[in-house]
């Protein structure tokens, strides 16, 4: 068999400063659109201050890795970041970090290959603009 290729750029744009978006309706569109049924599924954010992760998606999750992200780099004060000079988000960087860049399933008999559970999200650190996400799928 031939192997396939599909690329798909998806775009967010958040109205708050911080958000976690389950993202998995739009990537299991996105395998269906690319007729690849045995592969691999790439996601990852293009931007510096967003994340693609896998989870759960449980409210008190969310809650929980909005509390563990803000210890470990508070938004406030801005000045506590070098890197805030002509901006203050020096912080979505530093959660960026944490939570990864992107993430590769396995795609198997059509479906995302997923645990119990999991699902893909897209986490926002830095707000109100127009963002980009990109889906790259391979195989046969």
């Amino acid at each position: 068999m031939l192997m396939k290729s599909y690329r798909k750029i998806l775009w967010y744009e958040i109205p708050i400063r911080r958000k976690l978006v389950n993202i998995t309706p739009t990537i299991i569109e996105c395998l269906n659109e690319s007729g690849i049924k045995e592969g691999l599924c790439l996601v990852n954010a293009m931007h510096i201050t967003s994340s693609v992760f896998i989870n759960d998606d449980e409210p008190g999750l969310h809650q929980d890795f909005e509390e563990w992200l803000e210890g470990l780099a508070p938004e406030k004060p801005h000045d506590r970041y070098r890197h805030n000079t002509f901006e203050d988000n020096g912080d979505a960087h530093l959660k960026r970090t944490i939570m990864g860049r992107e993430v590769v399933v396995a795609v198997t008999e059509g479906k995302l290959d997923f645990g119990p559970w999991e699902q893909i999200f897209y986490g926002e650190f830095d707000g109100k603009r127009k963002k980009k996400v990109l889906v790259k799928i391979i195989g046969e």
